[in-house]
């Protein structure tokens, strides 16, 4: 059997036909079949197609996906854009793993038990729950479910499945600007309301039920309102509501409220009115509590008027202006000034009581002042009432909101017309000094209080060959008339001594370009505050006399050199080879900057050798300072040489200079240099490379300017070989090394320094000794002097003292006896005195004390003795 559609072209019909071809008795074919018209079952299925695709497009556009599920089979379908919200393609097979997949991990169980639900058939529900998409987004979806059974008895569950995402956000955004709106209100004190007149309906917020302290319970009214309202407001109130009812656009208004507990309350209500398009009016608005604001308002005008009146009755003319520059208050004062009423002042009005030689140019100034916003003073002439003017001061400042511009302007008059008579008595009697001064020989010139050129007399400007106006615009860096060299300390004068009178010797060029010594005397002239406001300067010719100065300084520096020439070695005496050896080295190092290392025996002379080296140098005028390392103690030595700082140890109270800062500018002698401990060694080493050092306890880098000068007894190549002193010092001290022979090797030189010392200690003793005994002579040239030179003049000084008669002998067992005990004498005298202290040194009952000497200086002699002074505790 076969089958065929075809359409009829006459009025375009839908035919289905059906026919079965079968052979007949004849053997031919025959075909018996039926043509039905299918017309309408087409057209209901091109219907069919059509609403299925509207039904995709709105499920798209509304974002609502249909989901179904069969109650036989629990088999699960949904629309295309049910699968789009889940985020699979159109086509996908629903299950409910793939359903439970998209599911936030948070909401599993809800889905899950609606999915169990459903397939039992028999129940509907509704819920939202959350995707979980792969991107990491989160979609809100809102379900709808409804159960039924068909005709044939089946059951089956159909729904929708709703994106609700956008509305969820939209919502939270209302809720969240909501809350705001809400604590907006709430820190304002302001509420909303609506309220519409034909229906006497009230909405209002909950801030507004704040304002009004009714419970939220309460329904408002216009009544309830009413009742709030302060009896005395309620007539205004009922007034503004009324023309709201018939047919005011917006209303504004401000009333009290009287609480039931008494309290009052002021608020401000504004609104505008709204149609809707039935022509239905509704009026929104606000209403604010401005209690506080209120009571502010009433502190400030009570101020205001404590205020007003303080201004009042002040002795002084008070104003304020606006900002045009118009007059908007005078206090009482100006008014029984000038003798006008207060609106008669006010704008331009105070022009009537001022000056008109003034009136232009002060308004002209004030307009301009007004214009710029900048600060005014001026000063001008006001009528007072019996029509006498006085001058006046005006100051006037702008008072500035936040933003900068001008609110109002204050200001006040000060009465000057006594300054100004005194300053015209001040400029009269400045005439007649003027010309008093042009008369006088002197040059005098007369300065500001900031130095400026007001007035030269006749003889400066002869002098100076300028004319006054010339000569005020002058300045220090313009046409000085003060010499180059002494502008500089011109500026430390003008800077340092402005307080008090004070003298200055500076060269000035003439009107010939010539420069002439002047002796300048600065005297201030002080006002009745003690403000310095003039300076006179008289200048006196000292010319000749300088020049006589410096020829006499000439011929002092030329006489000294002469002094120095004959007499630098005059404590330093002898004739002999080795020490004009000495001598002639001397001479050579000392014109120099170059450190010295003096060497030689104890009492060899060795800081007389360093004196000489300083009175021959360029620093001879600056100090010589001289320091025994070996008799500081060690815990003292760097504090000694360096200085230290308040605080820097136990018992520095205040700051100490250092021996080289005292000798900046000069020379440092270091005798026993060979003393110094290792850590001294590291800082005397890092002076004399870098020229700076710092204060024990301080911070602060000191520069000097030093010439070191060292000196010892000891073998210093033997201690940097032993390592107790540093190479690298020594070759900084050892620049120019200086030997100095012991006695032994120039005994020629004894005569002579017998006579020398003799005649020293006989004269301060009051001595007359003519002659010096022969076998003394012979005694002294052959003994050996151990302890050289200062041995020589301890042994003449004693005998000196015992001499009786005109003849110098020496006792010779004293000699032998120094050759013999000296060495030996102090160890045993320091030995006895620890025996008896059982080993003490310091404190009354002390080794010191005993012996007379300083406890450092005992300690310092026990270690060169090598003296074990703990033996002497358990004797």
């Amino acid at each position: 059997m076969r089958s065929a559609r075809f359409r009829l072209r006459r009025n375009s019909r839908c035919l289905h036909a059906v026919g079965k071809a079968n052979t007949g008795e004849t053997g031919g074919i025959e075909i018996v079949g039926a043509v039905m018209d299918v017309t309408a079952r087409k057209q209901t299925e091109v219907e069919l197609r059509r609403s299925k695709a509207h039904l995709a497009d709105a499920q798209k556009l509304s974002r609502t996906g249909s989901v179904g599920m069969e109650g036989s089979t629990k088999r699960i379908f949904w629309s295309e854009e049910a699968a789009r919200i889940y985020g699979y393609a159109p086509g996908t097979e629903p299950t409910p793993e793939l359903i439970l997949q998209r599911v936030h991990p948070d909401d599993v169980d809800l889905v899950k038990d609606a999915l169990e639900r459903a397939a039992q058939g028999g129940s509907d529900f509704d819920y939202e729950h959350r995707l979980l998409m792969p991107d990491g987004s989160i979609k809100i979806l809102h379900d709808l479910a409804h159960s039924f059974t068909d005709e044939g008895g089946n059951e089956e569950v159909v729904g929708a499945i709703m994106d609700i995402t956008e509305r969820k956000i939209a919502e939270e955004a209302i809720r969240r600007s909501e809350a705001y709106l809400a604590k907006a209100q709430k820190l304002s004190h302001t509420g909303s309301f609506g309220w519409k007149p034909e229906t006497d309906e009230i909405v209002w917020s909950d801030e507004t039920y704040r304002v009004f302290e009714y419970d939220r319970s309460v329904k408002p009214t216009i009544d309830s309102v009413v009742q709030r309202v302060h009896p005395q407001d309620r007539a205004a109130y009922q007034k503004v509501i009324d023309g709201a009812s018939q047919g005011a656009t917006d209303f504004e208004h401000t009333y009290r409220l009287l609480l039931p507990d008494g309290r009052i309350k002021h608020v401000h209500a504004v609104a505008h009115g709204l149609q809707d398009a039935c022509g239905n009016r509704e009026f929104i608005g606000a209403v604010t509590d401005i209690t506080e604001q209120r009571h502010a308002e009433a502190v400030i005008r009570k101020q205001e008027a404590e205020l007003r009146d303080v201004v009042d009755t002040i002795p002084a003319i008070v104003w304020s202006a606006l900002p045009d520059g118009s007059n908007s208050y005078v206090n009482s004062r100006f008014v029984e000034y000038c003798g006008m009423r207060p609106e008669e002042i006010r704008g331009t009005g105070w022009h009537a009581a001022t000056h008109p030689d003034d009136l232009e140019r002060h308004n002209a100034k004030w307009l301009a002042s007004a214009a710029t916003g900048e600060p005014f003073e001026d000063e001008v002439r006001f009528r007072r009432a019996d029509g006498q003017y006085r001058w006046h001061l005006q100051r006037g400042i702008p008072l500035r909101d936040d933003a900068g511009n001008i609110v109002k302007w204050y200001g006040v008059l000060t009465d000057i017309e006594d300054r100004k008579r005194a300053e015209d008595n001040i400029r009269e009697r400045e005439a007649e000094l003027r010309q008093m001064l042009d008369f006088a020989a002197e040059l005098v010139v007369v300065f500001g209080p900031n130095f400026q050129h007001l007035y030269a007399n006749r003889a400066a400007l002869d002098y100076t060959g300028v004319t006054l106006d010339e000569w005020r615009q002058l300045t220090p860096d313009r046409g000085s008339l003060v010499h180059p060299d002494d502008r500089d300390r011109a500026l430390e004068h003008d800077l340092a001594r402005r307080a008090a009178p004070y003298t200055w010797e500076l060269r000035l060029r003439n009107a010939d370009g010539n420069y002439r010594w002047f002796l300048a005397r600065f005297n201030p002239v002080r006002d009745d505050k003690g403000q310095i406001i003039r300076w006179y300067v008289s200048h006196t010719d000292i010319d000749d006399r300088k020049r006589d100065e410096e020829r006499l300084q000439q011929e002092n520096v030329a006489l000294r050199e002469e002094i120095d020439e004959t007499s630098m070695f005059e404590e330093i005496v002898g004739t002999s080879r080795a020490l004009q050896s000495v001598l002639s080295r001397i001479s050579k190092v000392a014109p120099s900057d170059s450190t010295v290392l003096i060497t030689g025996e104890t009492g060899t002379g060795k800081e007389l050798v360093a004196r000489a080296i300083h009175r021959r140098s360029s620093r001879a005028s600056r100090a010589f300072i001289s320091v025994n390392c070996a008799a500081i103690p060690r815990d003292l030595i760097l504090s000694e040489l360096f200085g230290h700082e308040r605080g820097a140890f136990t018992g520095a109270t205040q700051r100490r200079v250092g021996r080289f800062e005292l000798a900046n500018g000069g020379t440092i002698f270091l005798d026993e240099v060979g003393e110094l401990s290792p850590d001294t060694q590291v800082a005397l080493l890092r002076v004399l490379q870098e020229r700076e050092f710092e204060r024990v306890g301080g911070s602060q880098l000191i520069h000097i300017d030093v010439r070191v000068i060292a000196a010892t007894n000891r073998d210093l190549k033997a201690a940097v070989a032993n390592g107790t002193f540093r190479q690298d010092l020594f070759y900084r001290l050892n620049v120019f090394p200086v030997e100095i022979p012991p006695l032994r090797e120039r005994k020629q030189d004894i005569m002579m320094l017998v006579e020398y010392f003799v005649q020293r200690y006989a004269k301060r003793a009051g001595k007359n000794i003519r002659s010096i005994d022969k076998k003394t002579l012979g005694i002294l040239q052959s003994y050996d002097w151990p302890g050289n030179i200062r041995e020589l003049q301890n042994i003449i000084e004693r005998s000196v003292i015992l001499i009786s008669g005109e003849m110098f002998s020496v006792d010779e067992s004293w000699l032998s006896k120094e050759i013999e005990d000296e060495p030996r004498t102090e160890r045993t005298i320091i030995e006895a005195a620890l025996t008896e202290t059982k080993g003490r040194i310091s404190g009354p009952s002390g080794a010191a004390a005993k012996l007379g000497i300083p406890p450092s200086t005992l300690d310092h002699r026990i270690k060169a003795l090598k003296i074990d002074k703990m033996k002497f505790k358990f004797r």
